[in-house]
């Protein structure tokens, strides 16, 4: 529960990944539509990326696969469609990487994961979080999705802008579909994961160079 907090110290609530940059298309503009995109975003792109990179990193930091840790992470840093999604993972990645190394400095995975270069990543900083909390997988990965969801909503919150209800049913909707998340992103091989999703590489490219914004993808 402390990891899918908000207030966790690794900065998520300032990036909004595309979101903003589907709003100022009109992609975007209404509840229904957030809560749409959202799914998608959820079912289609970190279920069968982040969250499948998570269960993977999370049974290596478990076993004390560095290696494998390692490989993993240069691997999101590759699948990074912009310069915005890489810079999420790898300065999300550098702050929990720091947290970790607050709270177990002695566990040579948490010094495994901080030597990575040029950085940690997000997705295996927080598998390496939730392997030292003891907490099982599927409990990980919804903790993981849940982060993700709040984070999310507050993004669709502010640029639409839509009002504390309507945010809050888009997160009962995601909360809805997110053991489902879990269970797929568990189930899928190393060669059925995949990161592709054309029309939100697109848009983050785009967002940065967008006028006016708020987030910082």
């Amino acid at each position: 529960m402390w990891l899918a907090s908000p207030a966790l110290p690794v900065g998520g609530f300032s990036y909004s990944e595309g979101l903003e940059a589907a709003v100022e298309s009109g992609a975007v503009a209404s509840e229904a539509h957030a809560t749409a995109w959202l799914l998608d975003q959820l079912h289609l792109v970190l279920a069968r990326s982040d969250m499948a990179l998570v269960a993977k990193a999370w049974s290596a930091w478990r076993r004390g696969d560095l290696e494998d840790a390692a490989a993993l992470n240069a691997w999101v840093r590759r699948t990074r469609e912009s310069a915005e999604m890489l810079q999420q993972a790898e300065q999300m990645g550098r702050s929990l990487a720091a947290w970790i190394g607050q709270r177990d400095a002695d566990d040579p995975r948490s010094q495994a994961l901080a030597a990575q270069l040029p950085a940690p990543t997000w997705p295996v900083a927080f598998a390496l979080a939730a392997a030292q909390s003891d907490a099982p997988l599927h409990e990980a990965l919804l903790a993981f999705a849940f982060g993700w969801a709040e984070n999310m909503v507050q993004a669709a919150v502010k640029s639409l802008p839509l009002g504390q209800s309507a945010g809050q049913r888009i997160l009962g909707a995601l909360a809805a579909e997110i053991p489902a998340a879990a269970k797929h992103a568990a189930r899928l091989m190393d060669s059925e994961r995949q990161a592709y999703a054309p029309m939100l590489a697109i848009l983050s490219s785009q967002h940065e160079t967008q006028y006016s914004r708020l987030f910082r993808s």
